[in-house]
């Protein structure tokens, strides 16, 4: 049996100086380059990088957030992901189709609908038995649908007529009458004639 040439014991009489046969130390478990004994008194170098082994990490600076480091195989990186915070997206049309920015979101961002859009998702405004966004509609039409006859005049102008716009408000014209564009000669000092074709919205 080979003998140990180091001393991991020290006994004065009856008075234990020094005992490290009992260390349970490796070099895995020391930093890197520090010296210290095993339980046989050997001297032994540690091998521990640190916390860990980062050797087998595959995190990149846009992966990480914005001035945070991190260590990467043995590199450290500072980050480069944006901090977005809370974000909010609004839709407000039915068509809206919303980009999330790429980046960092602490969670308590929303979306939601615009207020005023939100409003009008009201059972009256939708028809009945109808669901829009969890809103069952309750809307059956007038009980009685009222119409007028309408005459409107051409002018130069563009004009809108609704039938809710007219005095006593409607809900649908039952004829519409278009009057004739107007056309008029004069005669003028020159000798020939002057034509006037439309005539002027008097409300212009």
């Amino acid at each position: 049996m080979a003998t140990n040439p180091y001393v991991n014991k020290v006994v004065f009489g009856a008075t234990t100086i020094m005992d490290i046969s009992d260390t349970t130390a490796d070099p895995s478990k020391v930093l890197a380059s520090e010296k210290f004994y095993d339980r046989s008194g050997a001297p032994q170098t540690g091998s521990c990088t640190y916390d860990a082994d980062t050797s087998d990490a595959d995190a990149v600076a846009g992966e990480i957030l914005d001035t945070k480091t991190a260590y990467v195989n043995g590199n450290k990186l500072t980050g480069s992901m944006p901090n977005r915070g809370a974000v909010t997206l609004t839709i407000d049309d039915v068509d809206d189709e919303l980009a999330i920015t790429n980046g960092y979101h602490d969670g308590s961002g929303v979306a939601k609908l615009d207020a005023t859009e939100k409003a009008k998702i009201i059972a009256g405004n939708i028809k009945k038995d109808v669901v829009i966004l969890g809103v069952t509609g309750t809307y059956e039409g007038a009980a009685t649908p009222t119409s007028t006859a309408k005459t409107v005049t051409p002018y130069t102008t563009s004009k809108t007529y609704l039938p809710s716009g007219e005095s006593t408000p409607v809900d649908y014209y039952s004829q519409v009458t278009v009057n004739a564009i107007s056309y008029t000669e004069t005669d003028n000092a020159q000798g020939g004639k002057t034509v006037t074709i439309g005539d002027l919205d008097p409300a212009v």
